[in-house]
């Protein structure tokens, strides 16, 4: 059994528990939170980071979203998620690295730190103007989802991907944190609710985060 290390709100522990259930992958949830600097934590990951899996007979433990979910797509065979030819994987691979890197630097990860670490971690108020510039490149990656599925039927190419995967569990954080306004996005809001309305997706929708709720469309798959 894989025991996944994460709290609710960590964008890449949901890529991960997405990838392990559109998979098959039996898990169990145990909690963990960075910022209080965990020796557990650090003990699995010197990065002191989440995601981490570990699965206890075997005794493997992993750490980093990429090199977990490259693991589990070469380890496990079914419902590969990044496949196709040299050029489409490499076309998967550049859109995770997207979400995962510039949306989490420009988005995801400032809404985190303005509406959640400063809440419960600091005791500061959020910044205004940091929550605005977030809000504003969001609506750049929308359109750029936009874009795409304009042109695919999903953001990778004609299959459900990893890279699906990824870009959700990113928007599925700012969406939570109140940072997206779908109200001209189309496209990307049609998408978004498939991938809200599959099976795998359904704990992320359920969880809290302590004190912070998220907006009331939130859990909405027709919203």
């Amino acid at each position: 059994m894989w025991h996944i290390y994460q709290f609710p709100l960590c964008p890449f522990s949901r890529k991960v528990r997405l990838l392990m259930a559109e998979k098959g992958i039996a898990y169990e949830l145990q909690t963990a939170r960075p910022w209080e600097g965990e020796d557990r934590l650090f003990a699995m990951n010197p990065a002191g980071r989440t995601p981490v899996i570990r699965e206890t007979e075997k005794g493997v433990v992993l750490s980093d979203s990429r090199a977990i979910c490259e693991f589990l797509e070469e380890t496990v065979d079914r419902n590969p998620l990044i496949s196709g030819t040299a050029q489409q994987r490499a076309e998967i691979r550049r859109l995770i690295a997207m979400f995962d890197e510039n949306f989490f630097h420009d988005v995801s990860g400032p809404l985190l730190l303005e509406r959640m670490k400063k809440r419960l971690v600091l005791r500061q108020s959020p910044d205004a103007k940091a929550l605005r510039e977030s809000m504003k490149l969001a609506h750049d990656y929308l359109d750029y989802i936009d874009y795409l599925i304009d042109n695919r039927p999903w953001l990778a190419g004609a299959t459900m991907t990893l890279a699906d995967l990824a870009a959700a569990a990113q928007l599925s954080v700012a969406d939570y944190l109140g940072g997206l306004d779908w109200s001209t996005h189309e496209q990307a809001r049609a998408w978004y609710l498939v991938m809200k309305s599959r099976p795998s997706f359904r704990p992320l929708l359920s969880e809290r985060m302590e004190v912070i709720q998220p907006p009331s469309h939130y859990a909405e798959v027709d919203a």
